[in-house]
């Protein structure tokens, strides 16, 4: 298990979050590996807290899918196969599309501000650095844009995806430089929904989910190859 520095009580946030935080950092980054086991009396003592918010802080982690937790094997940080990824993305895409043609013929005018505030908001968190409310925010941006199609059905399917959707956002905007690029896609399929042009807005969002899965599959190699290479 890879060393984590002891947590310094300098946040605002409950102590469980502030765990949740560190490790969720620590899996994105590499420096807790897939299919690695975690354990509690482990986590705790290199945090320097007790094991009720590390417990706490592993089943949020659980619920979004970083960790597994099996009957006689423990919990372990969960794989992420090039096949998870591509299925995944082959169902985001095909909605993720229809949703962008669909807003795009019925958005309304408070939807399309609402988006615009969330560029805004998007921009300042990447500003700042700060990758967990970068993939808050995109969810919410997303959530937006689900919600102007007024079509219920698809925005519940599109839901039922959000836990894989959550950690493969988490790595990769983690990766260099990946944010902005995904900012700007943002902007242009809400100027094309503003355009109420439904193709345009199709195309883009179709190029925005193929850009996010390379991201994510640029990040995966490279993990693997710098692991072979800790290995060799």
């Amino acid at each position: 298990m890879g060393s984590m520095s002891p947590i310094h009580l300098d946040n605002y946030k409950p102590l469980r979050e502030v765990v949740f935080d560190v490790l969720r950092n620590a899996i994105t980054s590499g420096l807790l590996q897939p299919g690695e086991r975690l354990m509690e009396n482990q986590l705790a003592e290199q945090l320097r807290v007790s094991r009720t918010p590390v417990r706490e802080a592993i089943r949020k982690l659980e619920q979004e899918g970083f960790v597994v937790m099996a009957p006689r094997r423990g919990t372990y940080v969960a794989d992420i196969s090039i096949r998870d990824i591509n299925e995944v993305f082959e169902i985001r895409s095909a909605l993720e599309v229809l949703a962008a043609g669909l807003a795009a013929e019925r958005i309304g005018e408070d939807d399309l501000e609402h988006l615009e505030r969330m560029l805004v908001e998007i921009g300042e968190y990447i500003d700042k650095g700060d990758t967990a409310k970068i993939v808050e925010a995109d969810c919410r941006f997303h959530d937006i844009l689900y919600g102007a199609t007024n079509n219920k059905t698809l925005a519940t399917i599109i839901s039922n995806l959000r836990e894989k959707l959550t950690v493969f956002r988490t790595i990769s905007y983690g990766y260099p430089g990946r944010a902005k690029r995904s900012l700007e896609e943002h902007r242009r399929i809400v100027e094309a929904l503003a355009r109420r042009n439904a193709t345009l807005a199709q195309q883009l969002a179709r190029k925005h989910i193929d850009n996010a899965e390379q991201t994510l599959l640029l990040h995966i190699g490279e993990k693997n190859q710098e692991r072979r290479k800790v290995e060799e």
